[in-house]
């Protein structure tokens, strides 16, 4: 019996293999006759009147590139983390545990960004992107009009001690003014900026939620419930000081003024 179930295995494996060759070898013969116009891919590194220009590989690489690290520009150089640790904290005061979900925070948080962000970008894609796709200018002219746009938003929410803690560690000569900061030490420091900024925020949050746990707690311990959870009676009492407050309104309200 154990003969037999090899026999059938190994049967099944040279079925296989010469259905692989069979399907195989006409093309593969084929290709080695004509291996030029049958290739289905084909790299062709002449530049031909093209020279000085970047081939389409090339600028098909550095796209590539570009779009892999968008989550993590989004997140270094825009709004996005002040606003979404304030809500990842909010969501902790009042006790909801996964409501809302992480992707109704992920997604208010982006376009709240977007909003934010609006007239960076629009500097951005007037001075730099349509000159750049009329080739008005060049790659190194697009990058530095870029980059202007988002280094003055950034310099509006960075402190000045957190540049000088990076300038130093780095032994970098001191700057004249806050233009001669250089982009890789300005990028850190507005991330630094933005955790304190959104710490302190979150901080404000939590207070009253807080405060309404520990007056529920003593209430319960007075009247000796000490069984019952106190987050299970607190937690409608805040929902509806949240809704009664409007704090949807109020918060995004007060993250979207605070960027001033």
């Amino acid at each position: 019996m154990k003969y037999e179930k090899m026999t059938l295995k190994t049967f099944k494996i040279h079925w296989i293999l010469l259905v692989i060759l069979f399907i195989g070898l006409p093309g593969l013969c084929q290709a080695q006759d004509n291996p030029v116009k049958n290739s289905i891919f084909s790299l062709d590194l002449n530049q031909g009147e093209n020279d000085g220009k970047l081939s389409v590989v090339v600028e098909i690489f550095i796209l590539m590139t570009v779009l892999t690290l968008a989550p993590a520009i989004l997140v270094m150089v825009t709004s996005f983390t002040r606003i979404v640790i304030v809500l990842s904290i909010l969501r902790q005061a009042l006790g909801t545990q996964q409501t809302p979900p992480n992707q109704i925070i992920i997604g208010l948080a982006l376009f709240l960004t977007l909003f934010i962000m609006a007239p960076v970008w629009e500097n951005i894609n007037e001075n730099a992107l349509q000159p750049y796709m009329q080739k008005t200018i060049s790659q190194e002219q697009a990058f530095d009009k870029a980059i202007q746009p988002l280094r003055t938003f950034m310099v509006k929410q960075t402190r000045e001690k957190d540049i000088a803690m990076l300038i130093q560690i780095s032994k970098t000569e001191r700057p004249k003014n806050i233009n001669d900061v250089p982009t890789t030490i300005l990028i850190p420091a507005f991330i630094i900026s933005e955790l304190k900024t959104a710490f302190q925020m979150g901080f404000l949050l939590y207070i009253p939620f807080l405060i309404l746990d520990m007056v529920i707690s003593s209430i319960l311990l007075s009247m000796g419930m000490m069984m019952l959870p106190p987050v299970m009676i607190s937690l409608p009492f805040k929902l509806m000081l949240f809704v009664l407050a409007d704090g949807w309104h109020l918060i995004a309200g007060s993250m979207i003024k605070s960027f001033g």
